[in-house]
């Protein structure tokens, strides 16, 4: 019966607020697990809570649980984290809480608080005096802070405009934005629709220029931010942190200053950006409380709302790699992720040190290095909601006794190497080393990727979606009618072929969409997701390629790409004068 607590092995399923409340009330210890409902309960502890119950044999004193953090008030400071936590109550007393699937740590306060609940119930000892651990958000800095939650969450909109872009300021007003306090929802890159643009900029239709506005939105790449105000009523910054050369103060202007019973004042988005002078590149619309307002911008925006897609850096180490490959790579996606990127690659002894840094003082480290260098190891981006805490819970501890004494599910244990002491997969160990990691391991690449005027809006809306899921970074883009003089500027390989004139006559047919794609091997990797050149031999050969998909024939065949990357470059700086490339693949 649903919303019934009962048994699924040993644990006890806490699913809403009573079923907590009826579990308070057990006497003895209880562990709880507590999970998010996307990721579920932490399976590689399982082995050693069944472990720990056999060995202690106290049905009457020890109890085991999984609640859920979604669908349980009590819980909510524990919600949107990705690391799991497990809390200790003792006859309904939280006492201790561990973040983290630390086996050996959790092992331990389960047998010293059994064994004190053992010496109690004998009258060896009296019952300590436990400080009940509040439950407060583990992110807060300021714990003794009261906590806010309003009935209707109030969205803020920011479309960060082409120009900026372009200049690749994006990234610098997200971060900017993240400090103050705000929290980004959902995120999109793309150009607008007409509808779209309309919809969000209805307030400026009567000025006389605002069709040639829509047309330019249209037609060039924006940043779509949904932005919410975080777990407080409203994010808090000093008016001191202005983003430029601040003028120097004169003493009565200090004097002023100090008469302010708050140096930290609440503010809007829009005030925040004006402070720090970044409001030129942003169109903000604020208090937004109605989600058919934002579900316009972006159509799936319940559904992703909050979700953190993470991108991280995984390795197999060459033994691995040798013998279990496809294993592993089964495994990997069976548990949610999606591998971006893949490469083969032999590490250099520096390369090698860097990676294994956590094992420079044991005794085996000379043996890991040369392991770690004798062959190939399969470098991998994985993408996850929550990624990083993910994978850190799957591939479980860093040394094969540790994992197969505690964590015998994890990955370490499930993939050990006879004579290897090392966990034999390897995890980026913050979301700031995985963007270097990555960077340095798929350093990125830059094509061009045409997508010709027969496509229908509708089409270059699912082309667009599938570049993006196939890992491209939309770097640049524009809408532009080819003449045959930008044309030249595209096929100039082709220009004196018999056929030209007709590649001429399909591109008159309407504008074209041309865009820089940014990825690890991007030539290659676009002209493999383009497909053959004929549609009808793409639709036999590659069935999931745009050109099986959406060409007609050999000459309105959807999209263009160029062959290799000098000819990409080539390209890019005829249609893209202003564009400087950033972190070029040498090769």
């Amino acid at each position: 019966m649903a919303g019934k607590k009962r048994e699924i092995q040993l644990q006890a399923v806490i699913n809403n607020q009573s079923l907590w409340d009826e579990m308070m009330q057990n006497k003895g210890l209880t562990v709880i697990d507590v999970y998010q409902a996307w990721c579920g309960p932490c399976k590689a502890m399982q082995t050693l809570f069944r472990k720990l119950k056999n060995e202690l044999n106290e049905d009457e004193l020890l109890h085991f649980a999984v609640a859920e953090a979604d669908s349980i008030v009590s819980l909510q400071p524990f919600r949107d984290k990705c690391e799991p936590v497990f809390l200790f109550s003792v006859n309904g007393t939280i006492v201790a809480k561990i973040q983290g699937a630390n086996a050996p740590l959790v092992n331990q306060k389960i047998i010293t608080l059994v064994n004190e609940e053992r010496k109690i119930a004998a009258g060896e000892m009296v019952r300590p005096q436990y400080h009940e651990i509040a439950f407060v958000d583990s992110d807060s800095e300021d714990a003794g802070e009261p906590s806010y939650e309003s009935i209707d969450q109030i969205y803020t909109i920011v479309i960060i405009k082409p120009d900026a872009v372009t200049a690749r300021k994006v990234q610098e007003i997200k971060e900017k934005i993240i400090k103050a306090g705000f929290v980004i929802e959902a995120e999109d890159k793309k150009p607008l629709t007409e509808e779209q643009a309309k919809h969000f900029y209805s307030q400026i239709v009567d000025q006389p220029d605002f069709e040639d506005f829509v047309s330019f939105m249209t037609r060039n790449l924006s940043y779509i931010l949904v932005v919410s105000q975080g777990k407080e009523k409203q994010p808090y910054w000093d008016d001191s942190e202005v983003n430029s050369e601040t003028e120097s103060k004169e003493p009565w202007d200090e004097q002023e200053e100090m008469a302010k019973p708050l140096r930290m004042k609440s503010k809007s988005l829009q005030q925040y950006l004006e402070i720090q002078q970044i409001s030129q590149f942003c169109d903000v619309e604020e208090n937004i409380t109605n989600t058919k307002f934002i579900e316009v911008l972006i159509p799936d925006f319940k559904k992703i709302r909050g979700i953190k897609f993470e991108k991280i850096l995984a390795l197999l180490r060459p033994a691995l790699f040798n013998e279990r490959t496809e294993d592993v790579l089964n495994k990997v996606q069976d548990e949610g992720f999606k591998i971006l990127l893949q490469r083969q690659i032999v590490l250099s002894e520096e390369e090698a040190k860097t990676l294994c840094k956590e094992y420079e003082n044991k005794d085996y480290f000379g043996s890991v290095i040369e392991n770690m260098t004798s062959g190939p190891s399969l470098a991998l981006v994985l993408v996850r909601e929550n990624g990083l805490g993910y994978w850190k819970q799957l591939i479980g501890p860093s040394n094969v006794e540790e994992a197969k004494e505690y964590l015998p599910e994890s990955l370490c244990a499930q993939f050990a190497i006879e004579g290897l002491p090392i966990n034999q997969l390897y995890g980026s160990d913050s979301l700031e080393d995985a963007e270097r990691e990555i960077q340095y391991f798929f350093p990125p690449q830059h094509t061009v990727a045409l997508i010709k005027p027969h496509v229908t809006q509708e089409q270059r809306e699912d082309i667009m979606k599938l570049i993006k899921e196939t890992g491209f970074d939309i770097t640049q883009m524009k809408e532009i009618f080819l003449t045959e003089e930008e044309a030249e500027k595209i096929y100039f390989k082709i220009k004196g072929k018999e056929f030209y004139k007709d590649v001429l006559d399909v591109l008159a047919e309407g504008t074209s969409l041309v865009m820089i794609l940014t990825k690890w091997n991007a030539v290659l990797d676009w002209r493999r997701l383009m497909g053959p050149t004929d549609p009808e031999e793409a639709r036999l050969l590659s069935p999931d390629s745009i050109r099986a998909q959406f060409g007609k024939n050999i000459l309105q065949n959807a999209v263009h790409g160029a062959s290799t990357m000098e000819e990409a470059m080539e390209t890019i700086g005829k249609m893209f004068e202003d564009f400087i490339p950033e972190n070029l693949e040498e090769n």
